[in-house]
């Protein structure tokens, strides 16, 4: 009887223990009808980053439709709200989280060694990582998708289309990693065309306006990089530069459509898209994303906003795009 009775326990233990492994944790062991939670947080809202986050939660859904549940929070720009956003993530033991923008991302590393994080709307993984010699994988828990556009081509476009030009503000939040990054790769540029510059810097949106009134005055160009703060008050930065017929050179099309002059640009929902699909490996594929490559938009756009651009009475030559309406809003 008692040979019978451990038998019997046996058999259910290896039963419970298989039906664990058929359904526990991701790859292509999962079972079809596993439910995955996935955390997104975004650090502000501008047109920009929701694009990237609307790429990302359509792609997911398209692929696990009612089997995905997705806690999509916003930051509202405060670095410490990404950390509560994302100590929350993990509190509740979330299968992944998405960081959409350098803070967001940062806040996920510090928060979690275990639970795969994946950033978008990132320009340097090696500044955001605080990684020297950063070679496309982390080795850690972490990868994504890059939103740097080729900076030479942008610097290209000041001389193109300002080929006057004596001095260029390049304008940015200091509190942005991503953002001085970007501006150290723009001088270097601007050195190699013998092009006076000078970077004004701004702690928040709340002295932009007499950071800007001081560019302004000194500078007939201004360069401003993929930096969230700067796209969430261009019409700060325009009520200066507009009077003034200033030029503006934006690092993306939602910055340049809220007051810029031009831009080459990427499509940021393409750029959620595809960490959409790096998300899918991970859940679905098992996918490990500490040897996973962090991915670079494919294609580049040259834009220009025509109303700025008769507004400072400037007229941009073939080859741009024009900006509609429609893509303003």
């Amino acid at each position: 009887m008692k040979r019978k009775l451990l038998s019997v326990i046996i058999a259910s233990t290896l039963l419970a223990v298989t039906a664990c492994g058929a359904s526990g944790g991701s790859g292509a062991s999962a079972s079809k009808d596993k439910v995955y939670h996935v955390g997104v947080c975004q650090l502000v809202q501008h047109d920009a980053l929701d694009a990237a986050t609307n790429g990302f939660v359509d792609t997911l859904k398209a692929e696990f439709g009612d089997n995905v549940v997705i806690d999509n929070q916003n930051a509202q720009g405060d670095s410490a709200t990404c950390a509560t956003i994302v100590n929350g993530f993990v509190s509740n033991n979330y299968d992944l989280i998405m960081g959409n923008a350098t803070p967001a991302l940062q806040a996920a590393v510090a928060a979690t060694t275990d639970i795969p994080v994946l950033g978008t709307s990132i320009t340097d993984y090696g500044t955001a990582l605080n990684m020297e010699n950063f070679s496309g994988t982390s080795g850690i828990n972490v990868s994504g998708t890059s939103d740097l556009a080729p900076l030479d081509q942008q610097e290209d476009m000041i001389l193109e289309l300002c080929p006057e030009v004596k001095k260029v503000a390049i304008l940015f939040c200091s509190a942005e990693p991503n953002s001085a990054f970007q501006a150290s790769q723009i001088e270097k540029y601007l050195d190699e065309d013998k092009v006076a510059y000078q970077e004004y810097a701004f702690a928040d949106s709340n002295d932009i306006q007499s950071v800007v009134t001081a560019a302004a005055n000194d500078c007939d160009v201004f360069y401003i990089p993929t930096d969230n703060t700067a796209a969430s008050n261009m019409t700060l930065v325009t009520n200066v530069t507009e009077p003034n017929k200033i030029p503006i050179i934006c690092g993306e099309q939602n910055m340049c459509a809220s007051g810029g002059l031009a831009t080459l640009s990427i499509s940021y929902y393409d750029l959620g898209v595809a960490t959409g699909k790096q998300a899918i490996e991970i859940l679905k594929n098992g996918a490990d994303v500490s040897k996973m490559q962090v991915e670079y938009a494919s294609a580049t756009t040259k834009m220009y906003n025509k109303a700025y651009a008769d507004a400072i009475g400037v007229t941009v030559p073939d080859g741009y795009e024009a900006i509609e309406a429609s893509e303003t809003n």
